[in-house]
């Protein structure tokens, strides 16, 4: 199966080997790429702060920045939102971390359960764009939030050779959708506006309901939605 892949270097990469694993073609198609604000991320873990809140394996590459003003910190709990991004903060040093196992909803609501052991704000290493669920969830129940926007993720609009021959040459039988911004940018891309036909007969592989709720109507009898909010539920779609 030829599957397109929008994720950013170098996420994009491992997902790649993956589907090669499997016996399937994958084709890279980024369509943004990320912006770390390391000196942000660095001050704000000076500050006062009980536990780190994470939502992406993008903050632990961040975080993989720092070196060794890193290593005080390393004893500090973090809190992540899903299996993946839990394995990413452990495998650069931290001991003490907690998978939410879901979305922003499940991490709010593991971090409200342990809410009477935090003494302190919770340091939240967001990323822009990103939804906010989590923040108002966490707000609602009166747990302190001091939130760093830690990264960017930059759109990235591709040359026209580069996207015929991603979409045209031929056109994949699958479409991996991380993110509602993923999806939104793609069904943007020209070819998708000049002649959205072509493409009906392609599988829409999503992450969430909310991610499915980004593609277009003429599309929607192709969409697929992992079963969980995680890389490993969405490519049991394939």
């Amino acid at each position: 199966m030829r599957v397109l892949v929008l994720r950013p270097a170098p996420a994009a990469a491992r997902t790649a080997g993956t589907l090669a694993a499997r016996g399937h073609e994958a084709v890279l198609l980024p369509l943004s790429k990320a912006e770390h604000a390391v000196d942000a991320v660095r001050a704000a873990l000076a500050g006062a702060h009980a536990a780190i809140a994470v939502t992406s394996t993008e903050a632990a590459r961040l975080l993989a920045r720092l070196g060794d003003d890193l290593r005080p910190h390393l004893a500090t709990p973090v809190f992540a939102v899903g299996d993946a991004t839990a394995r990413a903060v452990h495998d650069i040093g931290f001991a003490d971390v907690f998978s939410a196992g879901g979305d922003g909803q499940a991490l709010a609501a593991l971090i409200a359960g342990k809410a009477d052991t935090l003494h302190g704000p919770i340091l939240y290493l967001a990323g822009n764009p990103r939804a906010e669920g989590f923040e108002t969830r966490l707000r609602d129940v009166g747990i302190p939030l001091h939130v760093v926007e830690a990264y960017r993720m930059a759109p990235l609009v591709p040359a026209r050779a580069e996207m015929e021959a991603a979409l045209l040459c031929p056109i994949p039988d699958a479409v991996l959708l991380y993110s509602r911004e993923s999806a939104r940018a793609f069904f943007a891309l020209s070819p998708l506006q000049e002649a959205p036909e072509r493409f009906e007969a392609m599988r829409l592989i999503c992450m969430s309901p909310n991610v499915a709720a980004a593609v277009p109507a003429r599309f929607t009898a192709r969409i697929a939605v992992a079963a969980a909010p995680e890389e490993k539920s969405l490519l049991a779609l394939l």
